[in-house]
């Protein structure tokens, strides 16, 4: 027995709608490889910027102000401070990451944005915990916020700049 035309092409084109709605939430949502870990969203990169006084590592389009997370540190110092954009009504108080299954939250504060209509949740947390040394292996971090997760992979090239971050922080 063979389905009828328009389920056929049901099956063909609800894929590529989804493909297609999901693209438009990027990087909030960003397909998976088929060993699980998140494939990069097209534009969006970790940005490494090597500061002697306060090295940062930003995802974000690139030459944009369209950076959704920041990791800075004093060199040496093993803290990472953590800057998450976030709107103007969000009532989110904590920041959770996660990288290769490991995950934690970190209580934030709430503070004004300078680059966009909203705020950012800051907190600050040991270099040294699990979830950052999985991101330094993996090069990719995910933010949770509820049960939705937002995947932040690395271009193919980029992905030690994680680990490079590490290493200045400490």
């Amino acid at each position: 027995m063979r389905p009828a035309p328009w389920l056929t092409a049901a099956a063909f084109i609800a894929p590529i709608a989804l493909t297609l709605a999901l693209g438009a939430c990027a990087p909030s949502l960003a397909p998976l490889s088929a060993n699980g870990a998140p494939l990069p969203v097209a534009g969006y990169d970790w940005f490494l910027n090597e500061d002697p006084a306060e090295p940062r590592l930003s995802y974000g389009l690139a030459e944009s102000d369209d950076v959704p997370l920041s990791l800075m540190c004093a060199p040496g110092s093993g803290k990472i401070g953590l800057s998450l954009a976030a709107d103007q009504t969000s009532d989110r108080r904590s920041i959770v990451l996660e990288s290769g299954g490991d995950t934690e939250t970190y209580p934030a504060r709430v503070e004004a944005a300078e680059m966009h209509d909203g705020v950012h949740l800051v907190a600050t947390a040991p270099a040294s915990q699990p979830v950052f040394q999985r991101f330094r292996r993996l090069g990719w971090l995910a933010v949770w916020n509820g049960d939705r997760r937002a995947m932040m992979a690395a271009q193919p090239g980029s992905e030690g700049r994680a680990a490079r971050f590490l290493d200045l922080c400490g």
